[in-house]
């Protein structure tokens, strides 16, 4: 049996507000996180992933109050994440309606951190997320683990560092592309496709959606179990069950929306 692809928005936000930018910079206000999150409730979304990107600590309290908003609006799953350092952090964005959690810099800076969330919550409530830049110039396969919202190299690669993750208890990881995010360039399907054939979860593709065909692409080539998308569907380029039509008379399984 084939599971389902799954088409994924993603909230990107400064705690209270929904943001969005060029490989994370330039950003540019992009609306209300409870609005957005019930628009795509109603079009047939299959998750929603919310990230605090300033995810400073200041922030918290704004931030794990948008979490509440936003459950609220949603019968579909919930990943959100930003900042989590500590198991405290990860039940505090749980209880506060997420179904996910979503750790990126702290896991790179102190990779037991994974274990501790998975064996306190489960591997399935773990989700690895890794922002990673191509080195070695354009036609080389081989990938840096970016962190602090793309502004420190760390020296990982990130095929390693995804397959560490698993071994470590993620039951998911989020792959964001810093070369294609904002870009509308397509996603990088040889990144997704080098990370998704060395592990053993689901692995959802980020950075550079645009066109229909970007996702068909992802799935096939990139071997992507889910993609995920920010200003295209913002910005009303494409609706949720167009696109979702379009993926399923090519033959990729998908739950279509009602």
């Amino acid at each position: 049996m084939t599971l389902a692809r799954r088409i994924i928005p993603c909230l990107d936000t400064d705690g209270a507000r929904v943001v969005k930018g060029v490989q994370f910079i330039g950003l540019r206000d992009a609306g209300e996180p409870a609005e957005l999150a019930a628009r795509y409730n109603r079009e047939g979304a299959d998750e929603l992933v919310v990230l605090d990107i300033a995810a400073s600590r200041d922030r918290r309290p704004t931030f794990l109050e948008t979490i509440r908003r936003v459950a609220e609006q949603l019968t579909i799953p919930l990943t959100a994440g930003g900042g989590v350092g500590t198991v405290v952090d990860g039940r505090a964005i749980l209880r506060a309606g997420a179904d996910k959690l979503a750790v990126n810099t702290a896991a790179v800076r102190r990779p037991e951190l994974i274990e501790e969330l998975s064996r306190e919550f489960g591997a399935q409530a773990v989700v690895l997320a890794i922002d990673a830049r191509r080195v070695g110039g354009p036609q080389a396969n081989r990938w840096e683990v970016i962190v602090r919202g793309g502004r420190e190299t760390t020296g990982r690669d990130t095929v390693t560092w995804a397959q560490e993750g698993v071994e470590r208890g993620a039951g998911e990881i989020l792959l964001t592309s810093m070369d294609r995010d904002g870009t509308r360039s397509g996603f990088d399907c040889a990144l997704t496709a080098a990370v998704s054939g060395v592990v053993s979860v689901p692995v959802i593709a980020s950075g550079g959606a645009d066109k229909p065909e970007d996702f068909l692409a992802v799935f096939a080539e990139g071997r992507a179990d889910a993609a995920l998308a920010a200003s295209i569907f913002h910005d009303n380029v494409h609706r949720m069950a167009e696109l979702k039509q379009f993926l399923a008379l090519r033959g990729v399984p998908i739950r279509l929306s009602s």
